[in-house]
């Protein structure tokens, strides 16, 4: 299979991105704009770029595999955590479904919450055409009757500081629902920098929002290492915080 050939440039930003390689594990720092895996738009993902990438610099023949055990929002920007063996991508799949693979965001949001920190538990519904989601119900009881599809997430946040416009707010997930962080924080009060479908007044001038996947913790699905690697934030974030 042949891939295209990026440019200088193209290849050396990706290359500046890897925050982490092995011959099982390559971990990214994605961009606020970039797909991670193909969609209805026909832009290039990330994933394809990357099988690029290792296509050309280690002048690989044939397919490249690459795997993406879990994916982050067009507007989200952070860590990917990619597979390069099919091992390590069922592996991680199933770290994943098991609650093993640890996420850390960090939101810019637009009111302080209150309290500054908590745990955040609802059922969430999504809704297809609008491409959103809603808190239907707060706490961990039993599913709404009216709402059988809802799932229940989980996250717990801590605030961090503010400036003169934003605050900062760290999340751990606990699940992993359609736009959880975005939908309770923005329920809680506090949208996110940027998100105009969760409420906020204006978008940012990239588009994308500010919410960052800062942080991942996991143990090497071949290894069997404890990993923690943590992805720097987007330079549009600077001055900001």
């Amino acid at each position: 299979m042949e891939y295209r050939l990026l440019s200088k440039e193209e290849f050396d930003d990706l290359a500046g991105r890897i925050l982490y390689e092995d011959n099982h594990l390559l971990v990214v720092n994605k961009r606020a704009g970039e797909i991670t895996q193909g969609d209805r738009t026909g832009d290039e993902c990330l994933t394809e770029a990357y099988k690029a990438f290792l296509a050309q610099r280690d002048a690989k023949p044939g397919k490249v595999f690459l795997g993406l055990p879990h994916r982050l929002d067009r507007p989200v920007s952070g860590i990917c955590l990619l597979a390069k063996t099919s091992k390590s991508l069922e592996r991680l799949n199933k770290m994943l479904r098991d609650g093993e693979v640890h996420k850390t965001y960090w939101a810019l949001c637009c009111a302080k919450p209150e309290p500054p920190e908590g745990r955040l538990e609802g059922w969430l519904n999504r809704n297809e055409q609008q491409n959103k989601s809603y808190v239907v119900a707060p706490g961990s009881a039993a599913r709404p009757a009216r709402y059988p599809e809802a799932k229940l997430a989980k996250l717990d946040y801590r605030y961090l500081q503010s400036t003169e416009r934003y605050h900062l707010v760290e999340v751990d997930l606990l699940t992993g629902r359609h736009h959880q962080i975005r939908c309770q924080l923005a329920h809680l009060g506090c949208p996110i920098k940027g998100d105009l479908k969760y409420g906020a007044p204006r978008s940012n001038p990239d588009g994308g929002i500010s919410l960052h996947a800062r942080r991942i913790r996991f143990t090497h699905p071949v290894r069997k290492e404890e990993m923690e690697l943590t992805a720097p934030l987007p330079a549009s974030w600077k001055g900001v915080i």
